[in-house]
């Protein structure tokens, strides 16, 4: 069996019990200072005006855009008492701090890049809560979004309730160099199968099974956020901030020229990210992440024209047949091929 295969068949073990990720991926940006409620809420597309410490209400999924309303990257944004932490990849890190700095005029604010300061794990699964709650011997009540400080062994953790699988997940931050003692307590407090230790390329899997966009992949600077699919992202109702008035006039006329769908596709090689999407030998989008399934076969996300983006519409990607499929491809919501 290949390493694709084997990461797959982790996939489909995971979306069993839960999986135990350690992420090298991830970065995280500190922001504080007197001004930063107000002048993050001016550059981030949710509504920060509206987080306070604990609770229902401590933290968000946000996306910054540029002017033209392009996502500069998506992040979730976690409230730490006096200061906000913006948890997002790492690849990510440098273009958000540099377009932040532009925005900084006389704002009592300081930006510190602090991903070296944590390790950073996920738990995800349907018996994700379960097998957290156990390791950290209290209920977490988290919800989606939301933060909070927990101890699991000697360590605290800052546990937060979202994730990349579409099952039920939660992120952890823990200070550097702890991680691997975290994630063993965690493992010692379940089963064989709540407990499956498993790598990144797992995870990529279940993303793609889920239909969740990545940075890197379906977000980038070419992209807006309704063409991504990411409404809970944007506050309808908030002030104005950075790319506001290109999401609000897309919003008004109701339409985009480009969405990202799931592909189902044929018997052969899958296809790579960038290859082509054609229609009657025409291209109308193109692949921007894919992988074997165990669950669903082999499957792809991408972008194409909105008018090709219904489901069952038969295409083509890199010359073989792919058809429009409902997302998710496996997990909760997901329907029957």
């Amino acid at each position: 069996m290949s390493e694709a295969d084997r990461a797959a068949e982790r996939a489909a073990a995971v979306r069993k019990g839960a999986g135990i990720f350690s992420l090298s991926e991830r970065g995280l940006i500190e922001v504080g200072g007197g001004d930063r409620v107000r002048w993050l809420d001016g550059m981030l597309s949710n509504d920060i005006t509206r987080l306070e410490a604990g609770g229902e209400r401590s933290g968000c999924y946000a996306t910054t855009l540029t002017a033209k309303g392009r996502i500069v990257a998506d992040l979730h944004v976690l409230v730490r008492g006096e200061i906000f932490w913006l948890e997002t990849a790492a690849a990510a890190v440098t273009r958000l701090l540099e377009h932040f700095e532009r925005h900084l005029i006389a704002d009592d604010v300081q930006l510190r890049d602090i991903s070296s300061s944590v390790d950073r794990l996920a738990v995800e699964g349907p018996l994700a809560g379960q097998l957290l709650e156990r390791a950290a011997g209290t209920a977490l009540d988290l919800a989606a979004d939301c933060c909070k400080l927990v101890r699991i062994g000697e360590t605290e953790v800052v546990a937060a309730r979202y994730g990349w699988s579409g099952e039920i997940g939660f992120q952890l931050l823990v200070p550097a160099g702890s991680g691997e003692a975290v994630a063993g307590e965690i493992e010692a407090a379940g089963s064989q199968s709540a407990s499956l230790l498993a790598g990144e390329k797992t995870l990529e899997i279940m993303r793609i099974e889920a239909g969740i966009p990545r940075f890197g992949a379906e977000i980038d600077e070419t992209v807006l956020p309704a063409e991504a699919r990411l409404g809970r992202a944007v506050a309808r109702s908030k002030g104005c901030y950075v790319g506001q008035e290109v999401v609000a006039r897309m919003e008004a006329a109701g339409r985009v020229s480009h969405l990202l769908v799931g592909l189902a596709l044929g018997e052969g090689p899958i296809p790579q990210r960038g290859s082509e999407i054609t229609l009657d030998g025409k291209r109308v989008g193109e692949v921007t992440s894919s992988c074997r399934s165990a669950l669903a076969g082999s499957i792809a996300l991408g972008f194409v024209r909105a008018a090709h983006s219904v489901t069952g519409t038969e295409l083509r990607a890199a010359d073989r047949p792919a058809r429009v499929a409902a997302l998710p491809f496996a997990g909760p919501g997901a329907t029957a091929a």
